[in-house]
């Protein structure tokens, strides 16, 4: 049931100083940043709350609530100097105090073990060790990471010190909560007195949805100017005179989990074979019809972090046949599938291969059945399930290695470093992947203050991700924005900051 904001806030539609925007959201019940349950949502909470520091659209930081900052000689600690005259909505101004009773509350939620909620921050814990305020505008972080990528752990959202465990905190963002009616709809002022200008589009409405075909429907009926989602149906909708399809990059990513501990996958060559039989372009746009990035490393492609040789990674059956010979499997009997001797026994190259379905579509159960047809080409069987799996059911399976090939997906952390897929040990790494050399790099990475230096560590860290070839990466999962308002000028749309540039100002 969609509903109307008093005063006719939702009825002035298209006027160029107003935007109604579609969501889906049923099960978020407050505003408070820290706890978002809906990854949609976290695009209308961004233009309330503002960070220390935001991400520009080459991905580098840049000053949003802090003017400026500076790290000691040894990057042990930070000091942040706060914009002056900045105010929260409620008309209190921002003061340190503010910053660190959220970094504490941000870590008090991390550490919470009866509460299986931890917030969308709790790897904060990882970067703050200590946090004072030295007077009102000053704020020094101690840190046991003492690199570059410190300064992405310092995109969380500020809330005034006396209302950071409410449900709808005031912000210091370009737009004000009016009304907000969960699971209906939420109205969105413009803040006159933000720091960064008035913005053009002086008012948002956003309407919420049951589900994406509601949504859908909601815009071809011109009920709302724009929709914010990640189905598969937006993908149907090209950019037109009269209607704009923008995709934007969340950070999920898929990847193709290999259990090196399997004795088929011990060999670096079988591994490399199966990222050379793979043709993740057709995948792509057969099964996720395009609303997928392709990236060859756990880093996304376009940015400034990236590096891979596009020749590394692209399909070559022949490639992929020569080293599977090398490595000695051969198809004996001329079923298809290759096999080998093994202690005195004839094993097939017959692999056990997990996915879980999606819950409103069979997208991944797709990509999942292509993957198997593709490494069939080569003499690789990928033995997937007769029933369908739940995502804690796969879960179980990577944790105990109790399987040989799995598409895992992993929500990526704001900062640029992807240890907890491919250090020894860590949390994320279930391909048991254990690398002294990489495990060096990753030592050094997080000892390099300069961003120079930090790519270069970057950089070396995907060299040697190519050529060890622990899994495989597959994609950034996309979202769509359908408008019919060119609202944004943003080069780089990503999550969480999906209307990034809306609060652009007026000429």
């Amino acid at each position: 049931m969609l509903l109307l904001a008093p005063g006719g806030a939702l009825a002035q539609g298209s006027n160029g100083e107003s935007l109604v925007l579609g969501v889906v959201s049923v099960t978020t019940r407050m505003l408070n940043p820290l706890l978002p349950v809906e990854r949609e949502f976290m695009a209308l909470t961004s233009l309330v709350y503002e960070p220390l520091v935001t991400l520009d659209d080459d991905y580098l930081p840049q000053p949003a609530l802090a003017e400026k900052w500076e790290a000691s000689a040894s990057g042990a600690s930070w000091t942040f100097t706060l914009r002056e005259g900045v105010v929260f909505h409620d008309g209190s101004p921002l003061t340190s105090a503010d910053v660190v009773a959220t970094v504490e509350e941000i870590l008090r939620l991390a550490a919470d073990e009866a509460n299986p909620n931890k917030g969308a921050y709790a790897t904060l814990k990882y970067f703050v060790s200590k946090i004072t305020a030295t007077d009102e505008r000053t704020v020094v972080i101690t840190t046991g990471r003492k690199n570059y990528g410190f300064l992405y752990a310092m995109n969380f959202p500020i809330l005034p010190k006396a209302y950071v465990q409410y449900e709808n905190p005031p912000g210091t963002g370009p737009y004000a909560v009016e009304q907000f009616v969960p699971a209906e709809y939420l109205w969105l002022s413009l803040n006159s007195y933000w720091w960064g200008g008035k913005p053009k589009i002086s008012e948002i409405s956003a309407l919420f949805h049951a589900a994406n075909r509601d949504l859908i429907s909601s815009y071809e009926y011109n009920r709302v100017d724009a929709v914010l989602t990640r189905s598969m149906t937006a993908a149907q909708y090209r950019s037109g005179v009269s209607s704009l399809n923008l995709s934007y990059r969340t950070k999920q990513l898929e990847t193709l989990m290999l259990n090196r501990r399997s004795y088929e996958l011990e060999d670096v060559r079988v591994r490399k074979a199966i990222r050379a039989a793979l043709n993740l372009d057709a995948i792509s746009e057969n099964a996720y019809m395009g609303m997928a990035q392709r990236t060859d490393t756990p880093l996304p492609a376009g940015s400034w972090m990236y590096k891979a040789d596009e020749a590394v990674f692209r399909q070559d059956l022949e490639l992929a046949n020569r080293l599977l010979d090398e490595a000695g499997w051969k198809d004996s009997d001329g079923d298809g599938i290759r096999d080998m001797m093994r202690e005195g026994k004839n094993v097939k190259l017959s692999l056990r291969f997990y996915v879980y379905e999606e819950q409103d579509n069979s997208v991944r159960l797709n990509a999942a059945n292509q993957i198997v047809s593709q490494l069939a080409a080569v003499g690789i069987e990928a033995r997937l399930p007769s029933a369908s799996m739940t995502f804690r059911e796969v879960q179980e399976k990577l944790a105990a290695g109790s399987y040989d090939l799995c598409m895992a997906s992993f929500n990526m952390d704001f900062t640029p470093d992807p240890g907890f897929l491919l250090m020894s040990g860590n949390t994320g790494n279930y391909s048991r992947y254990d690398s002294k050399a990489m495990d060096k790099l990753f030592e050094e990475l997080r000892a390099a203050i300069r961003r120079e230096d930090y790519q270069a560590k970057l950089f070396q860290i995907q060299d040697l991700f190519a050529e060890d070839c622990p899994f495989i990466c597959l994609y950034y999962r996309n979202g769509a924005i359908l408008t019919r308002i060119m609202f944004t000028r943003t080069r780089d749309i990503r999550e969480p900051d999906v209307l990034r540039g809306i609060e652009a100002r007026a000429d």
